[in-house]
Order: structure tokens, then sequence, then C-alpha cells
């Protein structure tokens, strides 16, 4: 999400590294790429007009200051603007009155609200609520049998709704039920068509009027772009939304509907779906996204999904094993998952400013990719046997070509994983033990097989050592 607008801008703030100061030639030419590069990201034309024209008024009045140059001038203006029209501030869900407080989800068929319900859903019991789930789509197909099926997955209560039920009464009956479930959030998923129809609408707006929700969710699908925002402008009018959710961000959606939509709609986003995992949901952050999309990165974002997986008991567990040297491939496997459930490696990579960019060269530069090389590695430890992983050091020649039979790679792979594992764990213990450690070279660091690569990072041919190439063939 987000990509080529980010590339785009990246480009018009290098036209600005050249200049010595401000000048309404220069921002001009700047601008009008801006406003192409909005316009390419599929947002609101309305939308490009009264951001560029208010971008245009803050540059010509910035006064130019000692030790900043016009291109960071220009940065500040810009993600300033893209905060303000991302709503500015962070805004949570408003929960406030009687239990249960209702959030009724709306969009269109085929949007994600079945599945955005249980997200949700998820994302209150981990805030110490007590959420309970009522399908009101009784003209989908298995509608109803979805969202039961994700409420058994996160053991959730869930209404007994059948075809046959009236919505409306469906959505009464649901507030009782929670009540004597003494459920405290009730999510309400209601019912969408493939197109905007007043039957819908009205259905809708008796639903409001006989439980008077708290939050009436939009639920807008990322990749529809502007017709996302001309839906989104529909619903509100009708029945007033208080907040929207964006699903499928992680696709190539080109960040159109979030741009626009807080400004159409004067509905904040709350929340944006970033895979199909029920854990895949995000709090929408505007300050964090205008970083993102001018590739300043999110480091806040990545500590939070951090914190999320990794306990810090085991953090302190992991890190005496490390001091000791008994760290074993049993606890690096379980790391390796934890990290790959924060996200994949390109966008951890991205969330650190400044490593936008390397990532993208790392990419283009290997045929080998981060998440295949640490399937791969991850294949090799699941082929060995607990006692194996926990004392690599019992590994003899037949064990480890079991190994390589089972994982389907090369003996010599298995050798250079275990090898490497055990340079890993000495530097580690080193390093932790404070005491002086003599640095491995690049080549022999854990997952270097190739010169300058890394551990689930692809190689870069560029940090070999040419001084070390020439006294290799001197020895030879």
């Amino acid at each position: 999400m987000f990509e080529s607008l980010s590339d785009r801008l990246s480009g018009v703030f290098r036209s600005f590294g050249g200049k010595r100061q401000l000048d309404e030639e220069n921002i001009q030419a700047g601008l009008r790429e801006v406003r192409l590069a909005l316009l390419e990201a599929d947002v609101n034309f309305r939308v490009v007009r009264d951001f560029v024209e208010q971008a245009r008024e803050k540059c010509l009045g910035q006064t130019v200051l000692k030790g900043v140059s016009p291109a960071q001038q220009v940065v500040k203006i810009i993600h300033d603007q893209l905060v303000e029209l991302l709503g500015g501030e962070t805004t949570g869900l408003n929960l406030s009155g009687p239990d249960p407080a209702v959030i009724m989800l709306v969009g269109l068929q085929g949007s994600g609200k079945t599945t955005s319900a249980a997200k949700i859903a998820n994302y209150l019991r981990k805030q110490k609520r007590r959420p309970y789930l009522a399908p009101a789509d009784v003209y989908r197909p298995a509608a109803i049998d979805q969202l039961a099926v994700l409420a058994r997955q996160l053991d959730m209560p869930v209404y007994p709704s059948t075809t046959s039920m009236n919505p409306v009464d469906i959505a009464r009956q649901s507030v009782i039920a929670a009540r004597q479930e003494k459920a405290n959030v009730l999510l309400l998923d209601t019912a969408g068509r493939l197109h905007i129809d007043e039957p819908l609408m009205d259905e809708l707006a008796a639903i409001k009027a006989a439980v008077n929700p708290a939050e009436i969710l939009f639920v807008a699908d990322a990749m529809t772009g502007q017709d996302a925002v001309n839906v989104a402008a529909a619903f509100n009018e009708k029945l007033g939304i208080t907040g929207v959710v964006l699903t499928k961000m992680d696709g190539d959606a080109r960040g159109g509907a979030a741009l626009s939509i807080r400004s159409v709609t004067g509905a904040p986003v709350k929340f944006v779906g970033m895979g199909e995992k029920l854990s895949e949901l995000e709090v929408f952050h505007p300050d964090r996204i205008a970083g993102r999309i001018l590739g300043m990165g999110d480091v806040l974002t990545l500590v939070e999904k951090a914190q999320a997986e990794f306990d810090e008991s085991e953090v302190q567990a992991l890190e005496r094993k490390m001091r000791k040297a008994t760290f074993d491939l049993e606890d690096f496997r379980i790391q390796m998952r934890r990290i790959k459930k924060i996200g994949s490696f390109d966008s951890i990579l991205k969330m650190i400013p400044g490593m936008g960019q390397i990532a993208d060269k790392l990419a283009q530069a290997n045929d080998l990719m981060p998440e295949k090389e640490l399937q791969r590695m991850e294949a090799i430890i699941n082929s060995m046997t607990m006692r194996e992983r926990q004392h690599p050091e019992i590994l003899d020649g037949s064990r480890r070509a079991r190994i390589a039979r089972g994982a389907g790679v090369q003996v010599s792979q298995v050798n250079q994983l275990v090898r490497q594992f055990e340079q890993m764990r000495k530097m580690m213990s080193g390093l932790m033990g404070g005491g002086k450690l003599k640095m491995p070279s690049m080549s022999k660091l854990p997952g270097m097989g190739r010169p300058g690569s890394v551990p689930g990072l692809p190689s870069m041919p560029v940090m070999a050592s040419r001084g070390k190439k020439k006294k290799k063939k001197r020895k030879k």
C-alpha cells in the first residue's frame, strides 16, 4: 500500500535537493508532481485540488530556516498536510453508554464486514472488553455460518440467527442476549448489496432506530479507490456513519480511499485490515501512515507488534540463555516464527526509518527473498528431533543426511546452518557477557554463506571485500 505514491513523492523531494531557497517557480513545479502522484494514487480530485492549494500557500509563506534545506521544509509541510488529510489525531471507538455498546458494521457485499466484525471483537477482547457477535445478514448464502465459524475460532459467544428471521428482530434480540451473556460490546454484522438500493438503506435505518448504536462503522474495500469514497458518502448521508474500517490494505491498493474518505465523509478511519488472519487489524494512526507514505518509517507500530508477540519474561529467559551460550536451535525456531508473525521481512524493514529503499534494492539484487531463506532454515530445523535441536553437537554425518532428506536440501546446507548457528551462539555469548570478543569476518556470520548475506536477508555483493579476494589469490 502507498508504495507507488511514496516513490513518486520521494522523486519530488529529491528535485528540491539542489535548490538553495524556495520560490514560486520551483514550488509550482514540485507541487505539480505532487498533484499527479496523488491523482495516480486514485485520490479524489477535489481532495487533491484542496490539498495542493493549501500546501502551496504554506510553502510560499515559509521562511527558509538556517541549516534546513528547502527539500526538508517541503517534506515537513507535506507531512503535516497528509496528517491533517488523514484525520489529524487517532480516533478510538466510542463505547460509552449502557451495556452492551452496539457497533453496527455496514457496507457493500464483499467489502469484508463479517471478517472485520470478528477482527474487531478479537481486538476488543485484548482491550479487556467482553464482545458478543450477532449475524444480521440473512440474504448472503452462508453469511450467518461464516460469522459463527469465526466466533468458534475466537471462542466467543454468537447470537444464533437464522435466515428465516427479520434483521431488525435479530438486532433487538441480540442486544437482550448480549446483556444476558454479560457482554459489554455487541458487534452487529449487517447485510450488504452489490450496489446501493433503497430497501437496503431502509433496513439499515430501521436497525439503527431499533438498537441506537454507539458506532456505525462503514467497511470499505481499499482496492476500490474513489468508488469506495462515493459509496461511503451515500451511506453517511442515510445513516450518519461514525467511522471507517478499510480492508485489504495489505494488497496493492494505491491508497486513494484512505486519503480521500476522511475529507469526503468527515468520518475518521478507525481501523485497517492488513491480512486474512483475525489478528491482522491495526488501529489507524494518521501521523504514522503519513510517515510511511513519505518513507519516514513507523517505529511505534513495529514496537507495538513486537510487544504483542514477545513476552517480557520469555525475553529475559532468552537473554540468560544467550549469555550462557545455551541458546539452542529450538529457541531459534521459536523466535523465527514470532518474527514472521510481526510481518514480512519487507514490511518490517519499511517501518524502520531510511530502510525502505534498502529493502527495495535488496529485493531487486537477489533471486532469493528473505522469506524463502527463512522458510528453508525453518524446514531444516523442523526435520530435526527435539533432542537434536536442543543439542546440535550430536548431529553426526548420518543424522545430517537424514535431516537434509527430510527438508529437501543438500547436506552442505545443513552443515552450513549448524556451523553458522554455533558461530552466532558464541558471538552472542561474548557480546552479552561483556568480555572482549573477536568478531568473525562478514563471510562467517550466521546466514552469510554468500558474501555479505544475512540470515533471512538476500546477499549484498557490494559488501564483499576485494582485499580478501586478493589474499586468496596469493595463497593459491
